[in-house]
């Protein structure tokens, strides 16, 4: 057999040494847990319409510096997400009072908040902008 000089042979060895390495690495695994069998859910009684979240969600777009649409009738308690699609920062604030405000919602962001649970009529302005209104109507 040929004699292969050491610098050939200690890289080579260091190759296959670190292949080897890897080679193990891969046959080791971090044991995934097993997924708990599902099991039938109870039949859910759905209660009086103030318990139940609402799953339903609106939403309004800024856009040009207006509200759209900028009159929306939507049940108590739901969720209405604002889209700020301008290139400014935003308010959606319930005037007079304090049932809603969005904080400042910036360009391309969006903000989420939950419509009052008592029903009536609520204006809401951009604090920011104050020609920009609309309302809001709970059911």
């Amino acid at each position: 057999m040929p004699r292969v000089p050491l610098k050939v042979a200690l890289p080579a060895a260091v190759l296959i040494l670190a292949a080897g390495g890897c080679s193990s690495a891969a046959v080791q695994s971090t044991p995934t847990p097993a997924t708990p069998p599902s099991t039938p859910s109870a039949p859910s009684s759905p209660g009086p319409p103030s318990a139940r979240p609402s799953a339903a969600t609106a939403q309004i777009v800024i856009d040009n510096f207006a509200f759209s649409p900028a009159n929306l009738t939507v049940h108590a308690g739901e969720s209405i997400t604002v889209v700020n699609h301008d290139s400014t920062t935003h308010t959606l604030t319930a005037r007079p009072g304090s049932a809603f405000d969005t904080g400042p919602v910036n360009p391309g962001q969006s903000a989420t908040f939950t419509a009052p649970a008592t029903p009536g009529t609520y204006p809401y302005v951009c604090t920011i902008h104050a020609s920009m209104h609309g309302t809001l109507t709970v059911h």
